[in-house]
Order: structure tokens, then sequence, then C-alpha cells
């Protein structure tokens, strides 16, 4: 049921005073206002309003603006006060029956590796080892450890497999008729987006809209769009207003300001105690040994390492990506994810709450490490790198390794693209089918990791400036059908998935 707006509201009012109740925006509001009770300024008489003026003025509204903006972006609209819990988390249940079965493969592969290789999931590091670690932390680089045993643990077309068998069960006698005409792989009925609903909802990409990075062709020349831009980003920065850097961030950012900008965006401060929170995650890393350590080091030699632009970034790599497994408080977005966190047992205490351990937060390393590397151009203090990452992830790439039919989730990105292309390029669409390369065995590896590694880092970032913007992933669907339409006359004349690719 639909609530009415206003209760709708309130409910929403109340779950974000409740969430920055416990942050540390909240004491440091305190703090603020009985500071200012020292001001001359400040008068007995109208001490509410003149509090109020005093945190006006001095910049603080302005952050509190910025924090309840950031929890809006995140959190989902909330579901009606007699909802159960899981469907905030996904409404439909055939989806969350998949995911769970998917998360229980998943571990059933790293239990198995543990038994292969005889290594627990998780052991305390001995002391030497620690110190070892430790003086090597800025260069984990050069070490060259035997992983040869370690195996991924899926590929992307292990979980495209998945996606292409997902089916709801209440379709499967009295077949839509609207949705039977889909030929493509993805074969649950989620509704998506038009072409005249995604021209609206992307306005700011029209053709008459200046875009940065595109319009050195145009008419006026490409330097005066370019100096108005860089002029009113560095307002935008001045303000320090989240949602104009997001609005602004819609045609692009200028080079020089994204890092700013991106920061603004996601509300991330790099402040004393964001600082402090990563060294114990660092120390963490320090004390214990995890099985994933092995993981993230293989994926990080075999994809980094191999990659022109990446590999300088390959000890920023192994940082971020060891503590982030390691964060529980990453977990805290599994309450509106399809996803339950995964949980391991301490050996010979199966099913014993009390010696449950929450296992990593995530396991698809392979696709993490392409997240975070394009976000190395931009950060280089290790902490900040590591906020910006956290943030970007529990918002948007978490979305894309967790089977859901939220519009930014891959299941419903694979139906966009596959749409797109089935009803504007027919043609293409059914010659590929034919030929036995349907376009999204083509497509989902790029859209699964966000276009990273598929794309040069420069425009890679212009396109992660428009996710940001619009808070949505949908993009990636649309540039994938684009690519197809701009190589659609080549496309028709191969005779193989391996000629297509």
């Amino acid at each position: 049921a639909m609530l009415d707006p206003d209760s709708g509201l309130s409910l929403t009012i109340a779950r974000i005073v409740q969430r920055l109740k416990g942050s540390s925006l909240h004491s440091q509001l305190e703090r603020q206002a009985r500071v200012s009770l020292h001001k001359p300024e400040i008068k007995l008489e109208s001490l509410k309003e003149d509090i109020k003026d005093f945190l006006k003025t001095s910049g603080w509204e302005k952050k509190l603006q910025n924090a309840v903006y950031s929890e809006l972006n995140v959190f989902p609209s909330p579901c009606h006060p007699a909802a159960p819990a899981e469907h905030m988390k996904e409404p439909l249940a055939y989806m969350r029956k998949a995911q769970g079965s998917w998360e229980k493969r998943i571990l059933k592969s790293l239990n198995s590796m543990c038994t292969e290789l005889s290594i627990p999931l998780a052991q305390k590091r001995p002391v030497n080892e620690q110190k070892e670690l430790l003086n090597k932390w800025n260069e984990m680089g050069t070490d060259e450890p035997d992983l040869s045993l370690f195996r991924p643990v899926y590929a992307p077309k292990d979980f495209l497999e998945v996606l292409m068998n997902l089916r709801n069960p209440n379709y499967e006698n009295g077949e839509q008729p609207s949705f039977r005409n889909h030929l493509g792989l993805i074969q649950v009925p989620l509704k998506v987006k038009d072409i005249p609903e995604l021209k609206e909802d992307f306005s700011e990409l029209g053709l008459n809209i200046g875009q940065l990075g595109i319009d050195d062709s145009a008419q006026v020349p490409p330097e005066f769009f370019e100096n108005e831009h860089v002029r009113v980003g560095q307002k935008v920065l001045a303000e320090q207003d989240s949602a104009a850097a997001q609005q602004y961030v819609r045609q692009g950012c200028p080079t020089a300001l994204r890092a700013d900008l991106w920061a603004l965006i996601l509300n991330i401060s790099n402040q004393p105690e964001d600082i402090l929170y990563y060294e114990q995650l660092k120390s963490n890393v320090i004390q214990h040994d995890l099985l994933v350590d092995s993981l993230i080091y293989k994926d990080v030699k075999l994809t980094a390492s191999n990659d022109d632009y990446y590999f300088v970034f390959e000890d920023y790599l192994y940082q971020v990506l060891l503590c982030f497994s390691r964060d529980t408080s990453v977990l805290e977005h599994f309450t509106y994810s399809s996803a339950t966190p995964p949980k391991s047992y301490i050996r010979g205490k199966l099913g014993m709450e009390e010696y449950a351990v929450f296992y990593p937060p995530n396991v698809n390393y392979n696709s993490f490490i392409l997240s975070v590397a394009p976000l190395c151009f931009l950060y280089h203090e290790p902490s900040k790198l590591y906020q910006i990452f956290r943030e970007m992830y529990v918002r948007f790439f978490f979305r894309l390794h967790s089977i859901s039919s939220h519009p930014s989730g891959i299941v419903s990105l694979c139906l966009l693209f596959e749409t797109l292309l089935q009803t504007h390029l027919p043609q293409l669409f059914y010659h590929l089918r034919e030929i036995g390369a349907q376009p999204l065995r083509i497509s989902f590896k790029w859209m699964v990791r966000a276009f990273s590694g598929y794309l040069a880092t420069d425009q890679l970032l212009l396109l992660w400036d428009r996710i940001l913007g619009y808070n949505s992933l949908e993009i990636l669907a649309v540039l994938a059908a684009a690519v197809f339409a701009f190589r659609a006359v080549n496309l028709m004349e191969v005779t193989s998935l391996a000629a297509a690719e």
C-alpha cells in the first residue's frame, strides 16, 4: 500500500534524524552550539534563534543539509510501516530467493577452497609476520607469494548464467503476451524505461547542452564552454552544496575539480575520526590473515599488474581492498540491499550463532579492483581514497553484483540494454541472436564492471561523473546499447560470437 505523502515524509524525517543522531556531525553541532553561548551576539531572550543564525552563518547548516541529502540519496523511500523488513531489501520474493542461493554458492566455493588447501578462513598472524607486513605496507606489490592453487570465486559469465535462469513463478503458465516477444537472455518481466522516459530523465545529456570531453567540435569555440563550465564548477565548490554539485557533474567534471566535487557529492570530508577508522582497519589487516587476502592478492596481480594504466597503483589497491574486506560498517548497506552479509562459523562451531563471524562483506573481488583503480588517479591519500571507494560501493557498485529488481540493479540493466537494442536496432539484434552472439554475452562484462578496464581512464571518469550526477547506473545500459549502435554496420557483417567480440 502506498503511504499518503505526509506520513511518508514524516517517516523519512524520523529515520534521517535517527541516523544522524549517532553521527560525528551531531556531536560537532552540539559542540558548536555550546561554544556559541560565549559569543556576545547570542542573547538569552532570543537564544534559540541566535544559535540557529550562528550555525547558518558559520557554515554548519550547509554541512547538515549535505548530510541529509546524502542520506536521501542512499536510502530507499520508506515502505509502509506494516511491510516486513525484507521488503525494504527487495520486494520480489523470487529475487530474494535467487540472491540467497547465489550467495550460498559463493560461500560453498570459498569453503571448499579452504578444505582443499587446508587453510582456515581467518587466523591471527604470528607476531613476526605482523612486523614484516607493517614494514612493507607501502610496497606490498614486491611480494611474490605462490598463489597458483587459489582460483577466482566466480567469473562474470557464471553470474550471467544465473541471471539468464531467473524466472518469475507467477508467469510460468499464463505468459504475458507483452513480455513474450522479448528475445533477449533475460526472461523476467521488470519495468524498464523506454527512450522517451530516458530522454526526460537524462535531459542534461541532450544534444543541445554542452558536455565536457565531447564538445570540441561545436559551433561555440570549445574553450568558451570549458572556461565557463570551470568557472561555475569553482563556484559550486565554494558554496559546498552537495545537491548543486550533483546537478553540475551531469555535464562532466573538469579534471582539476573532479576529486573535490565527487567528495562533496558523496559527503566525504576525511575528518580526523575517519582517518583513525582507516588506521583501525589497517591494524586489523596486520593482525589477522583472511583467506580472501590471497584472493585479493591474486586478482590484483592478474588485473592491475598487467594493465598499463593501473600497475603503478598496485600498492594502493592492496591497501584499500584488504581494509575493505574487514570493514563491518559496510554491512549497514545490507539493510537496503537484496543481499545478506555472508556468515561463517569458527571451526567446529557450525550453526552456533555466538560463534558466527560476518565473513568479508563481499566476495566479488575481481570487479572491485577495477572499481578502485580509476579512483587512484583522483585521490592519493589512502584514507580518503578508501572512504570514496567505500561510499561508491555502498551507493552504486554493490548493485552490479547482487540479484534484485532495483532499476540500477544488474538484472534491470541487462533488460534495459536488451530492450533498447531489440526496439531500436531490431535487425542487428536478430542477426546477432541468429549467429549465436547474443549481444548481452558481449556487453555483460562491461556493465558488471561499470566499464572499468574497457574505457580509457579519462573517458571512464566522464562516465562515472554521470553515475554520480544522476544517482543511477542506468547510464551503463544506455552506453552499452550505444556502442552496439555505433558499430552496427560492422556487426551486421560478422558471422560468429568471436568476430562480434
